[in-house]
C-alpha cells in the first residue's frame, strides 16, 4: 500500500512539474490523438428536394437524368406487391428504367421552386 501510495505522489509530482516547465505532461495522461482529415470549410448538403430538382436540368428521357435520380433515391429490388407510388421513395421499387424515370419526374416537378436571392 505504502508503494502505490509512494508511487502516485511520484507521478503527480511529475506531471506538475512538466506543467510548470511548459512541457507535455505524461504520456499517459494524454487523451488519445483524432487523426481527422482537414476538409476546409464543410459545404451544407443538398437535401433530397434539390438533388431532385438538380436532375430536372439534365435533358428528358435520358439515362443521365435516371442516373442523377438513383445517385439521390437508390434504386432497391421491387417489391412482392407493388402498387402505385405514393411518394418519391417509392420510385426506388420500379424495375423498369424508363418507368422509374416518369416516376421521378412525376414528382419532382411537382416540387416547388424557391429563388435563392
Amino acid at each position: 500500500m505504502k508503494k502505490l501510495l509512494a508511487l502516485t505522489v511520484v507521478l503527480f509530482a511529475s506531471a506538475a512539474m512538466a506543467q510548470q516547465d511548459g512541457a507535455a505532461p505524461p504520456a499517459a495522461a494524454k487523451p488519445p490523438a483524432h487523426h481527422a482529415k482537414s476538409k476546409g470549410p464543410a459545404a451544407p448538403s443538398k437535401s433530397l428536394a434539390e438533388k431532385l430538382l438538380a436532375c430536372l436540368d439534365i435533358d428528358d428521357g435520358t439515362k443521365d437524368r435516371l442516373d442523377c435520380y438513383d445517385a439521390a433515391v437508390p434504386p432497391k429490388p421491387p417489391k412482392a406487391k407493388a402498387g402505385p407510388a405514393n411518394g418519391v421513395m417509392d420510385c426506388r421499387y420500379v424495375k423498369e428504367e424508363d418507368e422509374r424515370l416518369a416516376c421521378f419526374n412525376g414528382f419532382a416537378e411537382k416540387i416547388p421552386k424557391f429563388s435563392t436571392r
